[in-house]
């Protein structure tokens, strides 16, 4: 005859289940799969299936979360490159960091890590984007620094490019405090198209 509290055990198996299928956040969900490998550990264990238990604890709940965790860690990383004369060491003018600070408001929200990459030119820059090394860039519309007291002084406008849509969607939504021109890489390559369309026109 089974004992009451074994019901009670396999019980809780479709309720992590569930919890995991449920959680939005990647991190939460980590703990949740540790738990559900545990609670099937423990029913093999009731059960007299020790050596099923042991594997289930070893493959399907050290190893499995392990795996996972570092896959989530690598992969929820959001490469913004920008050009390192913008940067002095580690310090930037308070533009740059309203604008840092406000994308990651923004990715925070959907678990994603911003990292800063620095480029020496601007054709680094656009190299990385094009090869996929990147997901996005900023640049300053005006790479002259602004005089004192006009209103260039008191803004900075940038241009954001990138080439994921769905990040492209997320900043249009949510970025409003430093107000960028925001496109998508296969804008950029029609704006380009266009200048040499009129440079050719131009020059004829």
């Amino acid at each position: 005859m089974i004992e009451w509290y074994i019901y009670i055990i396999v019980a809780l198996l479709p309720l992590t289940a569930v919890m995991l299928v449920r959680s939005q956040n990647p991190y939460h969900a980590l703990v949740i799969r540790g738990i559900l490998g545990a609670i099937a550990a423990l029913v093999y264990a009731v059960l007299g299936a020790a050596d099923v238990a042991l594997t289930e604890a070893l493959v399907g709940t050290m190893l499995a979360i392990t795996l996972y965790a570092v896959a989530v860690r690598s992969s929820l990383v959001l490469r913004l490159g920008v050009q390192e004369s913008e940067f002095q060491g580690d310090s930037c003018d308070r533009f740059w960091g309203l604008l840092w600070r406000e994308l990651s408001g923004i990715f925070d929200s959907y678990y994603l890590r911003l990292e800063l990459v620095t480029y020496a030119s601007p054709e680094e820059l656009h190299q990385a984007l094009h090869n996929e090394d990147i997901h996005a860039i900023a640049e300053t519309t005006n790479p002259e620094p602004p005089v004192e007291g006009t209103l260039e002084a008191e803004t900075k406008p940038f241009i954001v490019t990138t080439r994921v849509r769905r990040i492209y969607e997320l900043m249009q939504t949510d970025l409003a405090l430093t107000n960028p021109r925001l496109l998508l890489s296969s804008d950029r390559s029609d704006e380009r198209s266009d200048d040499r369309s009129d440079v050719g026109v131009n020059q004829v």
